[in-house]
Parts: C-alpha cells; structure tokens; sequence
C-alpha cells in the first residue's frame, strides 16, 4: 500500500518510487508481479496521472521495473536494485559521517538505534 505525504517536503514522485521499492525490499511484490497501472494509482491516490507516470518512468529507468506493450507494468529482475535505490542516500550520508571522522562504530550504533525506534 503506497501512502502519500502531500504535506512532505518529498517529491510526490520520489515517495511513489521509494514506496513500490520498499514493497519489493520487503518481499511484498516479486519479479514479474504486475503493479497498477499510472493512471488507475493516480486515480486511487488522488494525483495528476503525470506524477505516477514520473515515478514509473524512474523506476524503468533503473531497472525496477518494466513495462510491455498492451499489457503493463511488471516487476523486473532485481539483483538488488530496489534496495540499493533505498539506500543510495544513506550511503552518501555514510561516507561523509567517515570522512568527518565519524567512527564506524558510532554509525552502528545509530543504526541499531533507528531499527529499535522503527520496530
């Protein structure tokens, strides 16, 4: 299920391509599951068509996903796509934190931190 922070500072779109990630991270959607198509997610979503067809278009852009001709939009191979798109980010952020002289230990342990708070 694709829940939506109109309110957010996140791009409609990044959060429809974070989401329909984080769906197959979890194991919810697999290779060659079909998701909706753009204009019915954005009909049940209550956005511009335009907006899901962005985040479709991203998400075959990467690999994410794949559409054939007349009959959608499926799930593609993974290989670890969708998760290496969730922490692209986080990987970034990593880096400085270890170049500023953060130890490695520290970012565990925040990390470790997070998952407790999310769980």
């Amino acid at each position: 299920m694709i829940n939506i922070d109109v309110t957010g500072r996140t791009p409609i779109y990044e959060q429809i391509y974070r989401a329909i990630c984080s769906e197959i991270a979890r194991g919810m959607l697999r290779e060659n599951d079909k998701i909706p198509p753009s204009r019915s997610l954005a009909q049940q979503l209550g956005l511009n068509p335009n907006t899901v067809a962005k985040a479709y278009s991203m998400l075959e852009r990467d690999g994410i996903i794949y559409t054939l001709a007349g009959k959608g939009s499926f799930i593609a191979p993974q290989d670890g796509k969708a998760i290496s798109a969730l922490t692209r980010g986080f990987e970034e952020s990593a880096r400085e934190a270890i170049k500023a002289g953060v130890p490695a230990e520290t970012l565990i342990e925040t990390i470790n931190r997070l998952k407790g708070d999310i769980q």
